[in-house]
């Protein structure tokens, strides 16, 4: 059976992790992702302490719903690449307390941003100490088990799964991996996406699935809150392709509706467009 989870910002913010737990499962979804993002509230997860991660635990056991993965989006704000040797620093304190926290809590994976800067000016010298922090992160992450799942993203920097393997040779690692979004692969017109994912299939942890709006002369293409079936992602032939490739890792169904007063039926619409098209491919979903 194909484990498929659902993001945590799909679901609304303001309520207790127990909640999200039983939504989950209510809505009928095998684990969640957990968002550590660049907000100042968000980025305190990290500094969690024992008695919480202690509660989280034993709450994801009580409700039978775990914590797959983490999406670690707070690089955004303190990327290894900046110019800001303060900014990089911060940047490995932040994957070190994440892969504690990963540990502390089971969790598997966490899907790392593949920005080497997102608010500066990319350079050579920003590539090379995206390169180096990956480094020291891996090294680090391997002491405890944890995978860093570089996901490809909505930046020139990290577009496509090639890129990603780029990088990938020069850090020689099992602890280093990629989490293509096929929204995002799907979004540039220098992608092939069927071919990107032929090429990275042994280095994938994890599927986010979402639609975009593609990239075109005249459009710098929308990433996020794109209905599904609007956009430009060929799902049924993607998924058929991973499943030709014998993929049987996780799918996260990737939504922003936290603030909706209709999350429920949101994530609903999205089940009745995905799950079809998952059993077409061939996978087996509940």
């Amino acid at each position: 059976m194909a484990q498929v989870g659902i993001y945590e910002k799909a679901l609304p913010k303001n309520i207790t992790w127990k909640e999200r737990f039983s939504l989950v499962k209510e809505m009928g979804f095998d684990f969640i992702e957990m968002s550590i993002d660049e907000t100042d509230e968000r980025l305190t997860r990290l500094d969690w302490s024992e008695e919480k991660i202690f509660q989280l635990r034993s709450e994801m056991f009580e409700t039978g719903v775990r914590i797959n993965s983490i999406c670690l989006s707070g690089h955004r704000r303190f990327p290894f690449g900046s110019s800001d040797p303060q900014k990089q620093k911060i940047a490995k304190e932040i994957m070190k307390k994440a892969i504690q926290l990963a540990h502390k809590l089971s969790i598997k994976v966490i899907q790392v941003a593949g920005y080497d800067v997102y608010y500066e000016k990319k350079s050579m010298s920003s590539r090379e100490d995206f390169i180096e922090g990956m480094k020291e992160s891996v090294k680090e992450a391997s002491k405890y088990g944890v995978i860093l799942s570089v996901e490809i993203m909505d930046d020139p920097f990290m577009n496509s799964i090639s890129k990603f393997l780029e990088i990938k040779e020069q850090i020689h690692s099992p602890y280093l991996q990629v989490y293509p979004d096929l929204g995002n692969l799907s979004a540039w017109p220098e992608n092939d996406p069927a071919r990107e994912l032929e090429k990275g299939i042994d280095c994938i942890t994890s599927i986010h699935l979402k639609d975009t709006y593609p990239v075109t002369e005249e459009f710098s293409g929308q990433f996020r809150d794109v209905p599904f079936g609007a956009g430009c992602v060929d799902f049924l032939g993607l998924l058929k392709n991973l499943k030709r490739l014998d993929y049987d890792g996780t799918f996260l169904i990737e939504m922003w509706s936290e603030q909706s007063q209709d999350f429920q039926f949101e994530i609903q619409q999205a089940k009745k467009f995905l799950y079809p098209k998952l059993k077409e491919a061939g996978y087996d979903v509940a």
